[in-house]
């Protein structure tokens, strides 16, 4: 596909929304993924996927929408997962672990029982966000904008938690409700970011973009700016990837996360951020 091919095909509507809610839902996910990647709590986003692929083959198998269906299970199965966490003495991996792995296999299950690996499923799986509806469009627009005004409403609390969880908890901070904001922000973006990325690449998403960020430079704002640019471009790449070349969208964002995240690693190497 030439250029002008590519750009026949961006002025069509169901392009241009596709790649508003992309920019809108790689914002959340680099935002979120900062905090995430600085509390190592990052595989939470992968947990969270999981458990949208459950919820998503049951929305399948129920023949209801599978956004509706998704976002209060998986909005359920981060708070269960933060509640025990909290709880737990600091087995938040295991428990991240172990519902993940439980939610995959119930998915499987689910799927296997009812109408098998149909194309609803793979979609969901692999990523496809130009089959989105107009409906899930503009829900995906709207939770991604509650995400994005949220976070920067409690930016300066979050950073506080971030900085010094104890500090932030003397200075009268309810740090236990915020780490609960934080885990309900992160299942919106995952169920926002399935339809797009896919089941298997959506934690890709949340971590690529705050790891190429925090190489490049020191400070929490800083890296906080430099994720979501990161984010925003390396979105825009890979699309412009997928239709030049004929792939996956969620494959091709990937890539090229990746490949940012190789050349951060060696600018870093050369020159360490921060000097």
């Amino acid at each position: 596909m030439n250029f002008r091919e590519i750009l026949a095909v961006l002025a069509y509507p169901f392009v241009t929304r596709a790649l508003l809610v992309g920019v809108l839902v790689s914002l959340c996910a680099a935002l979120l993924g900062v905090i995430l990647v600085l509390t190592r709590h990052s595989m939470i986003g992968h947990g969270l996927a999981e458990v949208g692929f459950a919820a998503l083959s049951l929305a399948v198998a129920l023949g209801l929408p599978p956004l509706y269906v998704s976002i209060p299970i998986v909005v359920a199965a981060s708070f269960l997962i933060m509640l025990i966490s909290q709880r737990g003495g600091g087995q938040g991996d295991a428990i991240i672990g172990i519902v993940a792995t439980a939610a995959l296999s119930a998915g499987v299950i689910i799927t296997a029982l009812t109408q098998g690996f149909n194309i609803d499923v793979c979609n969901y799986m692999f990523g496809s966000i130009l089959a989105m509806s107009k409906a899930d469009v503009l829900l995906s627009a709207v939770l991604s904008v509650t995400v994005i005004g949220l976070y920067l409403f409690f930016f300066n609390r979050l950073f506080f938690i971030v900085h010094d969880e104890e500090y932030a908890q003397a200075c009268g901070i309810n740090v236990k409700f915020y780490q609960f904001l934080i885990s309900f922000l992160t299942a919106l973006t995952v169920v926002l970011g399935m339809r797009m990325m896919g089941v298997l690449l959506i934690s890709s998403l949340v971590v690529f973009p705050a790891m190429t960020a925090k190489s490049l430079t020191g400070s929490f704002k800083a890296v906080v700016v430099a994720a979501a640019v990161v984010s925003v471009v390396c979105f825009l790449a890979g699309m412009l990837l997928s239709f030049a070349a004929n792939l996956p969208t969620g494959a091709s964002v990937v890539a090229v996360n990746a490949v940012a995240l190789l050349l951060a690693t060696i600018k870093n190497g050369i020159l360490p951020a921060g000097r």
